[in-house]
């Protein structure tokens, strides 16, 4: 019985630590990256704004090609909408909420499965000498979980590779013109 009475104030006490920590963990996250892309501003927006052409550069297309992937609503435009059904990439979609032709993309990213969150995504255009820059951002809110799980590996290391391999993709795709 003395066992038992240990066992539970171990548990009581670790819950608490896990709860009241929690509380001074950081409440959102932050990834953001960048490419000069050698291409016209309205090629490169195309690129990302209809998600006929996001689906041919973005990086979970490519890891999970056997995705179902779904794009309706009107391109490039508010309520632009493309939804994923994967093994590897989980089930979510993205609409887009506001648009700036040629300068800015604004996404309502939501994840359904494996784990429910929600996300702004933008990315931005502006000209950079002979080309234009592209910043990819994505901004959330953390819950308990993703908090410590953000101890061990921060989101920006667990996308921030994916947002540059979908830079990299991006430019290679726009700089050939299409």
């Amino acid at each position: 019985m003395k066992f038992l009475k240990i066992f539970g104030g171990i548990i009581v006490i670790l819950l608490l630590i896990f709860v009241i920590g929690g509380l001074f963990l950081p409440e959102t996250y932050s990834v953001s990256r960048s490419a000069v892309i050698n291409a016209p501003d309205s090629t490169i927006y195309t690129n990302i704004a209809d998600f006929n052409q996001f689906v041919k550069w973005n990086p979970w297309s490519k890891m999970e090609p056997s995705a179902k992937i779904t794009v309706s609503g009107p391109t490039a435009q508010p309520e632009h909408l493309y939804q994923w059904e994967g093994k590897e990439t989980g089930t979510g979609q993205m609409k887009i909420v506001k648009v700036e032709p040629d300068k800015m993309i604004d996404i309502e990213l939501k994840f359904i499965k494996p784990f429910e969150s929600l996300a702004d995504t933008k990315f931005a255009i502006q000209p950079d000498g002979a080309g234009n820059k592209v910043t990819w951002s994505m901004t959330g809110e953390n819950n308990l979980i993703s908090k410590w799980m953000g101890v061990f590996v921060s989101m920006d290391k667990m996308i921030g590779k994916d947002f540059e391999d979908g830079l990299k993709s991006l430019k290679e795709k726009s700089e050939k013109g299409s």
